[in-house]
């Protein structure tokens, strides 16, 4: 079962106006959609058990990139196009937030040559949200511009998670905690 946290908690507004600022003001990026679709990302993945939703057909939760891309292949796993859709969705996503939250722990699972592994994340988020903007029929009209935009810009929405990150843990600094305790 998908776990969220609603619209109106106060986390969401945090990332909501985290994600607007570093976007526009830092990047100049002003895409409402994009903005919006990566503050609910942050939202989403709060929850862990939505970080790694996917799963292969024994029920295993697939933490890496390279499993999960085997999920979505319609050759030998994926049983449906809106299964592959959904793996090639939930990867962009995945390598969009590593790469952009945390990508230190991208240095810990590749070791030595840790930037050759934080590229690949980029190309395969880039790839996957390709190729989920090809799903551009029916009830996935609407999201595939959306998808290609994210494709096209995903180097930019990593710089900007990273700034959303650096807001992230000023807010956590003694000197920004004092002035807070004195303003509220």
């Amino acid at each position: 079962m998908r776990k969220t946290i609603p619209r109106a908690h106060p986390l969401s507004k945090l990332f909501t106006a985290l994600v607007e600022r570093s976007f526009c003001e830092y990047l100049g990026l002003y895409d409402p959609y994009i903005t919006f679709y990566i503050s609910n990302l942050l939202i989403e993945f709060t929850h862990v058990d939505n970080l790694y939703k996917i799963r292969d057909s024994r029920g295993k939760r697939l933490e890496d990139i390279g499993e999960m891309l085997a999920e979505s292949d319609l050759t030998s796993r994926a049983e449906s196009l809106e299964r592959e859709r959904e793996v090639r969705k939930h990867i962009g996503d995945y390598t969009l937030f590593f790469t952009g939250m945390f990508p230190e722990s991208l240095r810990k699972r590749a070791g030595v040559i840790w930037i050759d592994h934080f590229r690949e994340y980029i190309n395969v988020g880039k790839e996957s949200y390709r190729i989920v903007a090809q799903f551009d029929c029916g009830e996935y009209k609407k999201e595939a511009l959306l998808f290609r935009k994210l494709a096209d810009n995903f180097d930019v929405c990593v710089v900007g998670l990273n700034f959303v990150k650096k807001e992230l843990e000023k807010m956590q600094q003694p000197d920004y905690l004092r002035v807070k305790r004195i303003i509220y």
